[in-house]
């Protein structure tokens, strides 16, 4: 899933769903960090998306719950 499409997915939703997808991305880095460490991984970039995923969606709750203290 390209950046983009992940960032307009997120968008959309509220704090407590992205609270999930935060809790189900970190799941899934930690399997591949396991792999990674196993050397059972083929795509090793599949660690640094994730990483990248996990701090978009950190961004987008902050920004979520700024916008609701401003208004």
């Amino acid at each position: 899933m390209k950046s983009s499409e992940l960032l307009e997915e997120l968008t959309g939703k509220s704090v407590d769903e992205l609270r999930e997808k935060l809790v189900e991305l970190r799941r899934e880095q930690m399997t591949l960090r396991m792999q990674l460490a196993t050397g059972q991984l083929a795509q090793n970039d599949q660690v640094r998306k994730v990483r990248r995923d996990i701090a978009r969606v950190k961004t987008i709750i902050t920004q979520t719950i700024k916008q609701g203290d401003a208004a």
